[in-house]
């Protein structure tokens, strides 16, 4: 994975075999206390969003020390591994081997990013609506929950209100060019 301090990423991994990432609520919120903990010192995060064999998050690299976020990155997820093979008993990798981050280029492509970030649960058929999938920063930006994890200084200066980020969010919803999909 590369990365450069002070540039926008896409980051995201999955399960190997498709297996569950998070088997409870719980699960979801240690791993974002976790992703917090080993993290939020080196990145900025805009926009996150947990699936049940995945996750998204649009960062960006605060730090010069790239090379301490990579390794942060992998030992949030090693750490992560390791508690859910002890409570559930399991053995072995449970990401796939390489985290991914893509390079965000441009204003279009981050705002197509947080979108697309945010509209996997409705994509995968999980829920019908952004704002009823629990675990994405969707509800922190439109200002439904309080989360403090996720910046919000991108919709502010992007969008005139929470309204106009919504339906932005909503209209883009089948406009999603595929070369951003992961």
């Amino acid at each position: 994975m590369e990365l450069h301090p002070f540039q926008y990423y896409h980051l995201y991994n999955r399960t190997n075999n498709n297996e569950l990432l998070f088997k409870s609520t719980e699960n979801y919120f240690y791993f974002l206390k976790k992703y917090r903990h080993y993290l939020e010192s080196l990145i900025d995060t805009y926009a996150y969003c947990l699936m049940p064999t995945h996750f998204h998050f649009l960062i960006f690299i605060k730090s010069e020390n790239v090379f301490q976020v990579k390794k942060n990155i992998g030992i949030l997820l090693s750490s992560y591994s390791k508690a859910i093979n002890k409570k559930y008993n399991r053995h072995g990798n449970l990401f796939q081997q390489h985290t991914k981050a893509k390079l965000i280029y441009d204003e279009s492509y981050l705002l197509a990013v947080m979108t697309y970030i945010h509209q996997n649960p409705v994509r995968s058929d999980l829920v019908d609506k952004l704002e009823d999938w629990e675990f994405s920063s969707y509800l922190d930006l439109i200002g439904v929950r309080k989360g403090t994890l996720p910046r919000s200084d991108i919709i502010k200066s992007r969008f005139k209100s929470i309204e106009e980020f919504r339906n932005f969010s909503g209209q883009l919803m089948e406009g999603i060019r595929e070369e951003y999909w992961v």
